[in-house]
């Protein structure tokens, strides 16, 4: 799974109806350049790509303030809705997605009521433990990697990863199941993104191209 197709989606979701440098403002806000393939010419690509495929519907507006040609607004559909949920569930589930694909979903689990949050992540909890007990089929932790030469490296670090990713996403479950943060029918949304002419702090600088390129 592309985590950028994910976050692309969270993004213009959260905005209702966004432009590309909105977009990528939004995900460099997030930090996310620096943990996915998040970059400029990707948003750009995701988005236009999105709209051919029928996920979200461009609309042309009055040229941007940098000059230029109208820029286009995105705004997600009835079907990009569906797609945007899909990914997010299986990103929350699925236990061999890349830490970039976790990291997407967590922008936009709050999107989800609360109790299904929940049973995702005990679902991505139990598949961590059976990847685990796969692992443990032909290595001891116990005995130590020693014990199958330096290839036991490799399986120790497997079972490292699925203990401390089980032990966060138990963390993770309790802070939910005590009432932390605001879910889906819970009342008024935490705000996620930038509005229009707001300062990022982290912004690398990068101009608006005045479109979407």
């Amino acid at each position: 799974m592309s985590a950028i197709r994910l976050l692309v989606l969270c993004a213009v979701r959260q905005h209702g109806r966004a432009h590309g440098y909105q977009v990528r403002n939004d995900l460099e806000y997030w930090g996310a350049h620096e943990w996915s393939n998040a970059k400029p010419g990707s948003v750009y690509h995701a988005l236009k790509q999105m709209a051919k495929q029928g996920l979200l519907v461009a609309h042309e507006t009055a040229p941007s303030t940098a000059g230029g040609p109208p820029r286009t607004e995105y705004e997600i559909t009835e079907r990009g809705d569906e797609e945007y949920f899909t990914l997010l569930r299986a990103a929350l589930t699925s236990y061999d997605q890349k830490p970039d694909v976790l990291s997407a979903a967590l922008g936009g689990i709050v999107d989800l009521e609360r109790s299904e949050a929940v049973a995702l992540l005990k679902e991505r909890v139990a598949g961590l433990a059976a990847w685990r007990a796969t692992v443990t089929e032909h290595y001891v932790p116990e005995a130590g990697p020693e014990s199958v030469g330096h290839i036991g490296e490799i399986m120790n670090l497997w079972v490292h990863s699925a203990d401390a990713g089980a032990e966060w996403t138990r963390g993770l479950i309790a802070r939910v199941e005590g009432g932390a943060y605001t879910f889906a029918g819970e009342g008024e949304p935490f705000v996620g993104v930038l509005a229009e002419g707001q300062r990022n702090p982290y912004a690398t600088g990068v101009p608006d191209p005045g479109d979407d390129e």
